[in-house]
């Protein structure tokens, strides 16, 4: 997966894996807001999101406004934003969607990141103030970045293509089902045609009935169980879980679904959109960058 993670070079994460599996880490900090860029990734990209939103929050600033504080809590379940009073949620940006993340190498004040909303797949860049922790909030979600991807694969990510090829075949076989029931119903028509034109068969012998399959096999039923395919190589493929009754979460807090205990290979759509979405989006990888966000008079007074 092309992550990139060139801060961990000269610092360790900042918090033990438990703290970011089992729990979560808040920080507070003001939420000069979000606006929508056109790349996923990008210095330039972010330096722009924030010089507009460090202006409209001064001409706010001028007009009486106060800067909101909101809690942030990064776990490898997402990145929360929730309002520091009311703890109402306001954004949950899943880790999936974030693609990249800088701080003001600097002042030490500033960071932002660009995460994917869910609802409209625009790229949005959240821009906040921190009380000079930026660089440790951008090295955590980093890091439950990396703790997220790697429970995805545990969960049964690195095996959405042999997955998918199963749910490939079972499919091809009952086309094939399909066609050999349309192939024999034309047989019987046929022999039926036959014994019609030929008449009636003479005293003291029985028709031959039809084949009950027209490759004398038996016939395929979906709701037997599927034996394990063999591969190209001799192997097995793995054979499919049974489906579960129980209801799961998926590990990242959204509507439950396990598309790994689907039986018969029956992936919904929406179950096997968001499968995509989520491995599409670790193999784009996080980028972690230091960069200079104090680029106009207007910084330090907001």
């Amino acid at each position: 997966m092309n992550r990139a993670f060139s801060r961990k070079k000269d610092k360790s994460w900042m918090h033990s894996p438990e703290a970011l599996t089992k729990h979560f880490i808040p920080y507070t900090v003001k939420f000069l807001g979000n606006s929508e860029v056109e790349q996923p990734k990008g210095t330039e990209i972010v330096k722009d999101a924030v010089r507009k939103l460090k202006f409209a929050r001064h001409i706010k600033k001028s007009e009486g406004q106060k800067t909101p504080k909101v809690e942030l809590q990064i776990s490898i379940y997402g990145v929360k934003i929730l309002d520091s009073k009311t703890k109402e949620m306001l954004h949950n940006c899943q880790l999936h969607r974030i693609s990249f993340c800088a701080d003001d190498k600097t002042d030490k004040k500033i960071f932002t990141f660009i995460c994917k909303d869910a609802e409209s797949n625009k790229h949005m860049c959240y821009v906040f103030d921190s009380e000079k922790c930026a660089e440790e909030i951008t090295l955590t979600i980093g890091q439950a970045f990396d703790l997220a991807y790697k429970k995805f694969l545990e969960t049964g990510g690195k095996d959405v293509e042999t997955r998918k090829q199963i749910a490939s075949l079972q499919k091809r076989i009952q086309e094939l089902e399909t066609e050999n029931i349309e192939l024999k119903k034309k047989v019987q028509e046929m022999e039926i045609n036959v014994r019609v034109t030929q008449g009636p068969s003479p005293r003291g012998m029985t028709p031959r009935s039809p084949s009950t399959d027209l490759f004398d096999m038996v016939p395929f039923s979906p709701a037997s169980p599927l034996l394990p395919t063999p591969s190209s190589n001799g192997t097995e493929l793995p054979p499919l879980p049974v489906r579960s009754s129980e209801t799961r979460r998926d590990i990242f807090g959204a509507e439950p679904f396990d598309p790994f205990i689907s039986g018969g290979g029956d992936f919904p759509p929406d179950i096997q959109s968001k499968l995509d979405e989520m491995q599409e989006g670790f193999k784009m990888g996080l980028t972690l960058e230091g960069t200079v966000f104090s680029l106009d008079p207007l910084d330090g007074r907001c």
